[in-house]
């Protein structure tokens, strides 16, 4: 059998009443912070553009954009949604997988789960088996062959994963999607630090929502009839087959996921912690900040780092900018960044005070850990240096049920009434009890302000 048809058999022969607990909390969890994302990102240009073009091209169906009150069919639902989730780096990520699962897989099992009906354990069964599809792929790539390291290059599998578990697909005909979606991919390989554009403050970013759109035709498809190469996912030159088959006994891939507490690149939290921890430790003011040394990761310094960034996707991968703002607005000010952060000559002349060096045993535990230090100079005594930080939210670090929700209220907050939080928060309360009527329903009501 070809690699594409071991992983369709797991993907639709695990039963749902065998997911472990942590791995289903941790799905309740990913929907959470996926729809957090969504909700900040929702009037951004870039996901506002998505909106009118999915609306203009897809027509109408009763997939949700979510909090709108608008329904459009599953595929274009799904796209928007995807495209809101992303749209400000607030969105979880996978340190093995060098990407960011959610905002393609939550998306798609949420929409195809309107249109069926899924019940809550069908539900979070189906973002679980996502997540494990396609972190296995992208950890299983060979980077010799496959130089970028975006996600749109592999969440496709995700989407189709969550789709196919959900509608019921058969494993010959969920095969065949998975190779079709992994042809038709986003390319990306000019895009992002491994890309090689330099304009990198565009809001494509790591090709994300179209992943979800090729995932869904694929599954369309497949299930017609149309056929990929089934091999390809077998050949060691791109990918490791093995990791790619394992047994599903225990589809824990979900549990290992980070969530971040800033809307910038992940590259750059470790950096931002450690400055937020040297500020608690002594009283250190942006007026006393002469200069910031950055030590991290060679990653780190191949972002942008704009230090006059012009958009807000030029905000999410500059460090030194980011740094700035945690500096002088305080580091609730990332969470999420906004349209006030552009031009400001304040965060650019502190931003340029910011040094990025490249420390060599950090470097070496990248990407098993994403670390940073901080040595801070000031004017009126001695350099201040931070310990070696990892970032919140990954697994040594975690953020658990209670923080997501305190990251959603925090972040939702200007979006958000009090009472549609509430609701939100409710539906995911039932949900964990076995009922995704509510939360499905709530999906669908005009809730943003």
């Amino acid at each position: 059998m070809y690699t594409t048809q071991i992983l369709a058999d797991h993907l639709m022969t695990y039963p749902s009443a065998a997911l472990p607990a942590e791995a289903r909390q941790s799905a309740l969890c990913c929907i959470l912070d996926a729809v957090t994302a969504a909700v900040v990102g929702s009037e951004i240009g870039g996901a506002q553009v998505a909106r009118a073009i999915a609306r203009q091209e897809f027509g109408v169906g009763r997939a949700p954009i979510w909090f709108t009150g608008e329904s459009l069919g599953t595929t274009a639902a799904a796209f928007c949604n995807a495209a809101s989730a992303s749209t400000l780096d607030f969105d979880d990520g996978h340190r093995g997988a060098r990407g960011h699962p959610g905002a393609a897989v939550v998306p798609v099992a949420l929409s195809v789960a309107g249109e069926t009906d899924a019940p809550a354990d069908e539900i979070l069964a189906a973002v679980a088996l996502g997540y494990e599809a396609g972190i296995r792929i992208a950890v299983a790539q060979n980077p010799d062959a496959i130089r970028s390291r975006q996600s749109g290059r592999w969440t496709g599998y995700g989407a189709v994963a969550a789709a196919g578990r959900l509608y019921g697909t058969g494993p010959a005909a969920l095969a065949q999607a998975l190779s079709i979606a992994g042809v038709l991919a986003p390319n990306q390989e000019a895009n992002g630090s491994s890309g090689y554009a330099k304009c990198t403050g565009n809001d494509v970013k790591e090709g994300i929502p179209w992943s979800v759109t090729t995932g869904l035709l694929a599954l369309q498809l497949a299930e017609r009839g149309f056929t990929g190469p089934l091999d390809l996912l077998d050949h060691h030159s791109h990918f490791d087959p093995l990791v790619i088959a394992a047994s599903f006994e225990q589809p824990m891939e979900i549990s290992n996921v980070y969530f971040k507490p800033y809307s910038c690149c992940r590259y750059i939290h470790p950096a931002l912690d450690a400055l937020s921890a040297a500020c608690r430790r002594i009283d250190l003011t942006p007026e006393k900040i002469v200069s910031v040394d950055v030590h991290t990761f060679q990653w780190a310094l191949r972002l942008a780092n704009s230090v006059s960034p012009k958009t807000l996707t030029d905000i999410q991968y500059s460090l030194p900018y980011c740094i700035a703002i945690a500096a002088i607005d305080g580091i609730a000010a990332l969470a999420p960044i906004g349209e006030a952060q552009l031009a400001r000559p304040d965060l650019c002349d502190f931003a340029r005070k910011v040094h990025l060096l490249v420390d060599h045993d950090i470097d070496r535990r990248f990407p098993t850990e994403t670390l940073a230090y901080l040595s801070v100079h000031t004017s009126d005594g001695p350099t201040v240096t931070s310990d070696v930080t990892a970032p919140r939210g990954d697994k040594a670090r975690p953020m658990d049920w209670d923080e997501l929700v305190d990251k959603f209220r925090g972040a939702t907050r200007k979006k958000l009434s009090p009472k549609a939080q509430r609701t939100i928060l409710n539906g995911l309360s039932a949900m964990n009890r076995g009922d995704a009527a509510p939360f499905l329903q709530c999906l669908r009501m005009p809730l943003i302000q």
